[in-house]
């Protein structure tokens, strides 16, 4: 519960940030707005592979309007991890050009082991993860590396179409 908090925390305080940059926020919901395109952040412990995919591939975005809500497409998820997420979830993004496109993922369980490191997945062109990724550095002194990609990971999006 404490890392979740955690990970809330730094997502609130890059909310704060995007405002100066005039895009758009929630108070309630974790997504931002840029030229008619949400960007959302999912903050999650652990998740199974599968439904991860069953996520990813949704794309729904919950945005609420006064009293009511309405559903849109997310251009951009971010999925935010509090604990270090197994590489099936990471091969479900390299295994698929869609997903790799709108999906990012960071790993945030470094932070809350005391460490100064972020590991992440973006191959997105989402300029809200971009300076997700910057407020990480500058604001938090957070490094950033790359997740490494494991040689048998190709292999394995092949055995996973088969299966």
């Amino acid at each position: 519960m404490m890392k979740t908090s955690k990970a809330w925390d730094i997502l609130e305080k890059f909310k704060e940030l995007c405002k100066f940059h005039g895009w758009k926020t929630s108070e309630t919901e974790d997504w931002v707005e840029i030229s008619n395109e949400y960007h959302t952040f999912l903050l999650t412990r652990a998740i199974h592979p599968s439904s991860f995919k069953n996520i990813a591939a949704n794309r729904k975005c919950v945005i609420r309007e006064g009293l009511s809500y309405r559903v849109v497409e997310a251009a951009y998820t971010a999925w935010l991890f509090s604990e270090t997420p197994p590489d099936d979830i990471a091969n479900v993004i390299f295994c698929s050009p869609d997903f790799s496109k709108r999906i990012a993922l960071y790993d945030l369980s470094p932070i809350f082991e005391g460490k100064k490191l972020c590991i992440k997945i973006n191959h997105t062109e989402s300029p809200v993860f971009q300076e997700f990724e910057n407020f990480l550095k500058k604001e938090l002194k957070v490094k950033i590396k790359p997740h490494r990609v494991q040689s048998s990971e190709s292999e394995d999006c092949t055995i996973a179409e088969l299966a």
